[in-house]
């Protein structure tokens, strides 16, 4: 068996086992094991991966592999990966690695929870490996459906309407970017072939200028409701709310990722004529989700809230450096997504562990927090800095990457852009700062001076994400050799 199609069979083996486990002991140790043995096989991959590239192998996709589904619509289990979707493998491995980590006691249906919680993360990998459009579709929808079960049965207030919420709003998109994989399978070829692998449809060069501008609106807005564009964005920061904290921090650092990353390997590749059309329109949308996601963020109260509205901002800045169409802000990009992924899970992980204690996420109803709970709240204070772009730390490198490709373009009105969209960091740094003052400093309340430190369980979470937060602020340059070949060969329909 190929080593991608192992990044499916190992959760789906892991879910079987799953199933005959009878208490929390069992489930937890299962699951655990799955994905040490998944994070392992990431790593393995990226070695594999820099190891082809050192060769001098320089195809677009390596580990390539075609497999007929239903040949009467042409429709393959063809699957290749880059150095782009080799580093979202690792990041979705790391982060439900951490996950079951940080859901070390969840008591309610554990063997249902885990179950459900690898499904998910089941359809990302399946969806990281994908080269035929259709296939990529159907694990795109494993990866969503499961959401509303995690968030309905695992979740806390209002979770039926956010579960409800999050899987209209995500069902709808999926509906306009399965019309958009459609147009582009029936104008995949000039000569009646017709084909959902996406290599070819780029080789055909066949869709039609006035066709792709049809389509491409629907693609982009199919992946980019996932991805928090605006105005699209508001299931996000109620599924966040709701969401157990696991689920949290898998639904922002990976499954809002699927967004950026189908909007750069589907609608932009396939379509670059309708990218050039429709960019400054969206453009304006991916500005606006910035710098409204960071003025919202400052408004809240509630934990999540902030850091879903947070999410909103950074995430608009990985669409406004896709649309920028050069290698620096592509780059940042992608180094935005992989950032953006350990940040947010590492807030969630925390923002769960806070709860836990002291039964708020009212930062109103906390005070002094880093003398009960020095190790969680040193942790929310990295984690804070490293989301305002303090450098040594990934947001900064990421941010900076995107703020000069958006420079570089030498056109005025996206260099006004691009200063619109740098006044939103402006704007992070006083709420991450604020929250940090407000929760953490002065004397503690009474009501919270005998809560429990640190677990062990918890600080292993902790530890993976804090430890590749800081390894992409300091070491940027090895992180973008893997990242660049793949930014290289998709932006060749723009030069």
């Amino acid at each position: 068996m190929d080593i991608l199609t192992l990044f499916v069979v190992v959760p789906l083996l892991t879910v079987l086992a799953l199933v005959f486990t009878k208490n929390l002991r069992q489930a937890r140790l299962v699951a655990l094991a799955g994905f040490i043995v998944q994070t392992a096989m990431a790593f393995h991959l990226v070695w594999k991966y820099l190891a082809e590239r050192k060769a001098g192998n320089d195809a677009v996709m390596l580990f390539t592999r075609d497999t007929v589904w239903f040949p009467d619509w042409n429709i393959h289990y063809s699957i290749g990966v880059d150095g782009i979707s080799v580093l979202m493998i690792m990041l979705t491995s790391l982060i439900v690695l951490a996950g079951i980590f940080v859901s070390w006691k969840v008591e309610d249906l554990p063997k249902e929870f885990f179950i459900s919680l690898i499904m998910l993360a089941t359809g990302v990998f399946g969806f990281f490996i994908s080269l035929d459009l259709f296939t990529m579709f159907v694990f795109y929808e494993i990866a969503v459906i499961p959401m509303y079960l995690l968030i309905g049965i695992w979740g806390s207030g209002p979770r039926e309407y956010a579960a409800m919420k999050l899987t209209l709003m995500l069902m709808g998109a999926s509906a306009l970017l399965l019309v958009a994989i459609l147009g582009i399978y029936y104008h995949s070829s000039p000569d009646g072939h017709y084909t959902f692998n996406i290599l070819e449809i780029a080789k055909n060069a066949s869709i039609p200028p006035h066709v792709q501008k049809i389509f491409f609106p629907l693609a982009f807005i199919g992946f980019g409701t996932i991805g928090a564009l605006f105005p699209f964005h508001t299931w996000s920061p109620d599924g966040h709310s709701s969401a157990p904290t696991a689920v949290s921090m898998l639904h922002a650092g990976v499954l809002m990722k699927l967004g950026g990353y189908g909007i750069f390997r589907v609608a932009m590749y396939l379509m670059p004529q309708g990218t050039l059309f429709w960019t400054d329109f969206f453009l304006i949308l991916a500005v606006i989700g910035t710098v409204y996601g960071a003025y919202a963020a400052i408004q809240q109260t509630d934990l999540k809230y902030i850091n879903a509205y947070s999410s909103v901002s950074h995430l608009g800045l990985v669409l406004f450096a896709l649309l920028m169409l050069n290698k620096v802000a592509w780059n940042g990009a992608m180094l935005q997504s992989l950032s953006h992924g350990f940040i947010t899970a590492l807030f969630f992980a925390l923002i769960g562990m806070i709860y836990g204690r002291t039964h708020t996420r009212d930062v109103r109803q906390m005070r002094g927090l880093l003398k009960i709970i020095p190790f969680i709240a040193t942790a929310y204070v990295i984690a804070g800095l490293a989301n305002l772009g303090l450098p040594g730390f990934s947001g900064f490198v990421a941010e900076m990457n995107i703020f000069m490709g958006g420079f570089l373009t030498g056109d005025r009105y996206r260099q006004i852009l691009t200063v619109l969209a740098v006044s939103s960091i402006v704007v992070t740094a006083v709420y991450i700062l604020r929250v940090v003052g407000m929760m953490l400093m002065g004397p503690p309340k009474e009501e919270h001076k005998n809560v429990p430190r640190a677990f062990w369980y918890e600080k292993m979470a902790v530890y993976i994400l804090i430890f590749f937060i800081t390894m992409i602020g300091i070491l940027p340059f090895w992180w973008l050799k893997i990242i660049e070949p793949g930014v290289e060969n998709f932006l060749k329909p723009f030069m």
